[in-house]
């Protein structure tokens, strides 16, 4: 009995053990189904867009940069083709010992292997990254020969940026460079990502940076299918590259390689511009420098020596550089007293020599000019009536009508990276200084306004803004590099749309006067020489400026003071004087009078826009020492002078 008992005891253990195993057995199917059909139903699409992924690989391409071209379409920046060596350090092993293997096939220098050790300085590891630029075709045959032996090493076939006049208007161009990792992440925050893998340069200064979009085009892809080693095997579609706009620019490429060449060895800028629209014609920095050292990576021997020099060859002296703006100051002072009726033209002021003000005495003429009005204090430059003048307006007056001019404000124009400059005020005062005792403006400020000297600090592109304003009667246009783009596929070309001219209001027989009085500077004043001959009527002025300032008893000599102490030479003008179309700002640092270096260059900038005449050799080499006035020699005609090739 108790045998009997003990086998039901068994067996009713067993079946409750295969009842649980049958539940747990059932309840693993129910969860191998359940993750079938979440597998099979639920992420089939997610999964098979996933499988796809593994099979395929989308490449992007990047499409051709656009053309930067001049009004006259002569080309300024284009592209071309060649093989590159690149290196991807992650995958290439001990770098050195690489690199010393490779240039026993292929010539390495060692500006090569600076230049690679500071890209990988600005970007990833698993990056590629150039180590030679530009192969021969045997140095590609040689290494296509021998490419087993180095992992991580290939050859690639790239687009390279030209700039076929080398350093000529640089500043102006721009030129492009490896996108570093600031760049590359403002373009992840960016709309424009996607638009940009691939793409590993990007406008870095001027025209290149500033219509980056415009000239970058629109980036295609291709879908491949590669093996299980990542290896393409074949394409399967293809979405073609946009190639970038071409970008039409106002300026005439041959009046700027003439401006450049006038300077010489000096520095300075010069900005001429069309009355009648705002284009930029010219817009000089000098001394230049060579965009296509930037292309692959400038070495650190030319950075150095760019980076480093006293003369500053990056600085864009057009747009960044500031600079009172001297006695080219003055026309601008009487329009203003005219129009704010704070000194009638005829009133006389007697000239002595010298302005007593406040216990001070500010220097003018030697000798003085006696009695001199409004006409004759504009065309022979008397310090005297404007320091009087300065006084009676006051500093914030005289802000208040130079501000509408555009003298030490942004003037809108098309390029990146100018700056304001200083155009005074009490307020400006206020808000500048720390000091509580530097904030208060004392009257004995104003007097040095009235000359441009002072606290005024503008750029010589607010100083061509503001004359071409006066030379067209008082309407003010947004200056402007770029005319039109071109579209790659179509071929239409657009113009690029500008705002309307602003009317600032000025009466036209105040215009007038202020204009009659500049045409009498090149007549009869300071300009009367370099004018000479000329079949044109121009009005200007010359205007030097202090680089460093002297005391008031202190007497100027130029051979006392180190170079880059002596006072700057400008000139402002605007020609024909009756129906203006181009006016010009133009300054030449440390070379002291403005009749002897500024003015020279302006009257060939003129001879060139109005008569044809491109300067003889012997001319060109006396203005470049300062020793010219009027053209000496034949001129030649523009048409017959070719833009030479570096």
């Amino acid at each position: 009995m108790t045998e009997l008992r003990s086998s039901e005891a068994d067996a009713s253990r067993f079946r409750v053990r295969a009842v649980v195993v049958g539940l747990v057995v059932l309840a693993a199917l129910c969860l191998v189904l359940a993750r079938l059909i979440f597998l099979q139903v639920v992420r089939h699409d997610d999964l098979a867009a996933q499988a796809e992924s593994n099979r395929t690989a989308v490449v992007p391409i990047v499409p051709n940069r656009g053309l930067i071209l001049d009004r006259n379409g002569v080309v300024l920046a284009t592209n071309y083709s060649a093989y590159t060596l690149e290196i991807t350090p992650s995958r290439a092993g001990v770098l050195d010992e690489t690199i010393d293997e490779l240039a026993k096939i292929v010539d390495i220098q060692a500006r090569d292997r600076r230049r690679f050790k500071r890209l990988m300085e600005e970007s990833r590891n698993f990056e590629s990254l150039p180590i030679r630029t530009r192969l021969t075709d045997q140095e590609v045959a040689r290494f296509t020969a021998q490419r087993y032996r180095f992992p991580g090493v290939d050859i690639k076939a790239r687009l390279f940026r030209n700039y076929p006049l080398g350093d000529v208007a640089s500043h102006a161009i721009g030129y492009i460079g490896r996108i570093n990792q600031n760049e590359k992440a403002r373009i992840q925050d960016s709309d424009d990502e996607a638009n940009y893998r691939g793409t590993e340069y990007i406008g870095k200064l001027g025209v290149e940076q500033s219509f980056e979009s415009a000239l970058h085009g629109a980036t295609g892809v291709e879908q491949m299918e590669t093996s299980a080693g990542g290896r393409a095997v074949r394409k399967l579609s293809s979405h073609a590259a946009t190639p970038g706009d071409s970008v039409m620019l106002s300026i005439d490429i041959k009046l700027q390689k003439l401006i450049e060449e006038l300077y010489g060895s000096r520095r300075g800028a010069l900005v001429a511009i069309d009355p009648r629209n705002g284009e930029i014609l010219a817009l000089v920095s000098k001394p230049t420098f060579d965009p296509n050292l930037f292309v692959e990576g400038i070495d650190v021997d030319n950075w150095t020596a760019l980076n480093e020099s006293i003369d500053k060859p990056l600085l864009n002296r057009a747009l960044r550089g500031t600079y009172p703006p001297g006695s080219t100051y003055k026309p601008f002072m009487a329009l203003g007293a005219l129009q704010l009726n704070k000194r009638s033209p005829s009133l006389v002021i007697n000239d002595p020599g010298f302005y007593t003000f406040g216990g001070h005495t500010f220097r003018s003429h030697e000798g003085g000019l006696g009695g001199v009005d409004m006409h004759r204090a504009i065309q022979f430059s008397s310090n005297t009536y404007f320091y009087s003048l300065a006084v009676e307006m006051g500093v914030d007056a005289i802000h208040d009508f130079m501000k509408p001019l555009g003298l030490g404000q942004s003037t809108g124009i098309d390029l990146n990276g100018e700056v304001r400059g200083t155009l005074p005020s009490t307020e400006w005062k206020r808000n500048t200084y720390k000091r509580a005792d530097m904030k208060r403006w004392f009257p004995g400020e104003t007097v040095s306004l009235g000359i441009g000297q002072g606290y005024n600090n503008f750029t010589m592109l607010q100083l061509a803004l503001a004359e071409a304003t006066l030379a067209n009667g008082g309407t003010r246009y947004r200056p402007h590099m770029a005319k039109a783009v071109k579209n790659a596929v179509t071929g239409v070309v657009t113009e690029i749309v500008q705002p309307p001219g602003q009317n600032l209001g000025y009466q036209p027989r105040h215009v007038e006067l202020v204009r009659n009085a500049l045409v009498a500077v090149n007549k009869g004043g300071t300009g009367t020489r370099v004018f000479a001959g000329a079949p044109y009527t121009s009005a200007g002025k010359t205007g030097t400026a202090q680089a460093v300032s002297l005391g008031q008893n202190v007497k100027y000599n130029a051979k006392a003071l180190e170079e880059h102490q002596r006072d700057h030479s400008l000139f402002a003008a605007f020609a024909p004087a009756e129906e203006p179309t181009i006016a010009l700002a133009l300054i030449v640092e440390n070379a002291g009078f403005g009749a002897a270096h500024a003015a020279p260059i302006a009257r060939r900038v003129f001879d060139y826009w109005l008569l044809g005449e491109y300067p003889s050799e012997e001319d060109i080499a006396a203005v470049q020492k300062g020793q010219a006035a009027a053209p000496i020699g034949k001129p030649r005609r523009v048409a017959d002078v070719a833009l030479p090739l570096p």
